[in-house]
């Protein structure tokens, strides 16, 4: 396993330097998923959350998160985003009752250093989001399996979850 990028030869925390790495195009998909009673999920179905569209407003919450991640994780650079997609995809009730929610953000650039971290809070914050909207009738929702799915660009070339997921599910 290589060392960790985010400290220096001291051991203090720093920013890694990307002024030398070439400008590549970056992909960054995450996902993930919140648990939910059957009647929770039938409310975001049909629109009638008292807070308004739950889906719509959890998008627009992950995309506004995935553009200000570096205010919110510490050692990320700032990012000129290019594209920023966030898909959901409704699970009825299985066997054990629970109904989900998945959640699946794709976050683009052209640049020096990829987006994953963009991607996994735009998930976050778009499931912490649908948690907000919807507590009042369900506050043990679940948000669970928030992780990279896969990610393209730059010198350490592709990666794809080998993990079990509900990539491209959403």
């Amino acid at each position: 396993m290589s060392t960790l990028t985010h400290f220096d030869d001291q051991g203090q925390a720093h920013m890694v330097d990307v002024a030398a790495k070439a400008a590549s195009h970056r992909i960054g998909v995450a996902g993930g998923r919140i648990d939910m009673l059957p009647a929770t999920l039938a409310i975001i179905e049909s629109g009638t959350a008292k807070k308004g569209d739950v889906l719509g407003i959890a998008r627009i919450a992950g995309i506004m998160a995935a553009k200000k991640t570096s205010d919110l994780i510490p050692l990320c650079h700032p990012l000129a985003l290019t594209r920023i997609a966030i898909e959901f995809k409704v699970l009825h009730a299985s066997e054990a009752g629970t109904s989900s929610l998945l959640c699946q953000a794709t976050v683009e650039t052209v640049g020096p250093t990829g987006v994953e971290m963009e991607a996994l809070t735009a998930v976050s914050a778009a499931l912490l989001t649908v948690y907000d909207m919807c507590k009042a009738v369900d506050r043990g929702m679940v948000m669970t399996d928030i992780k990279l799915l896969e990610k393209h660009g730059g010198k350490s070339g592709s990666f794809i979850n080998p993990s079990p997921s509900h990539h491209d599910n959403a």
